[in-house]
């Protein structure tokens, strides 16, 4: 019994499975969500599902216990929000990051130069997550968090797909960080974020 209990799938494990399910249309919009089946699906207790599912509501995927696919107005103005902040959190970081970790951000870089697309999702999430948590301000912080699931359905589009000079623009983000330009690096995180909007929706249309 304590074997199975290690192999099932965690909290996180589940939302980030059910997040992908939603994301990739193999739980399509409109979908009435049901706790028992997918706890059945995954081989989990209800408890583990109900969180994930609290938490995909609150990041706008799923409304009334259904799946909700956002039109191409709703991102748009979801990535407004996203370039005002982020553009901000970019100003913050040039005058606020200590160089250690101005220098963790060159790590992410590097890795988004030459490692696997899991990798370099992951250095691309977290180079941005480093970034807004310079901004010092929890309300930016929770509205950037509860829209990680459209944020993430971005960052996959442009990882897969191979944005041009994606990683390229992380690091001119990253000079006018280390040179503590902060309206340059404000300037060109607005820049990043917009390309990221218009390569995202010319792929899918």
């Amino acid at each position: 019994m304590q074997n199975s209990n290690r192999t099932q799938p965690s909290y996180q494990q589940c939302y980030e499975i059910l997040r992908e399910k939603i994301l990739n249309g193999e739980i399509p919009g409109g979908t009435k969500i049901t706790e028992d089946k997918l706890a059945n699906e995954l081989g989990v207790s209800r408890t583990p599902v109900r969180e994930s599912i609290r938490k995909l509501e609150q990041e706008g995927l799923i409304v009334k216990k259904r799946v909700v696919i956002p039109t191409e107005k709703d991102l748009r103005n979801m990535f407004q929000v996203r370039i005002l902040i982020e553009g901000y959190a970019a100003n913050c970081a040039a005058t606020y990051l200590k160089e250690d970790e101005i220098k963790k951000l060159y790590e992410y870089i590097n890795l988004g130069k030459t490692g696997t697309k899991d990798e370099i999702m992951a250095a691309n999430e977290c180079f941005h997550n480093d970034i807004v948590k310079a901004s010092n301000n929890p309300i930016m912080i929770d509205i950037i968090d509860r829209m990680q699931s459209i944020i993430y359905l971005f960052r996959k589009t442009v990882v897969i797909y191979n944005r041009p000079l994606l990683i390229e623009e992380h690091e001119d983000i990253y000079n006018a960080i280390l040179a503590r330009d902060g309206q340059k690096a404000e300037s060109l995180m607005k820049k990043h974020l917009e390309a990221d909007l218009n390569f995202y929706l010319h792929t899918i249309s």
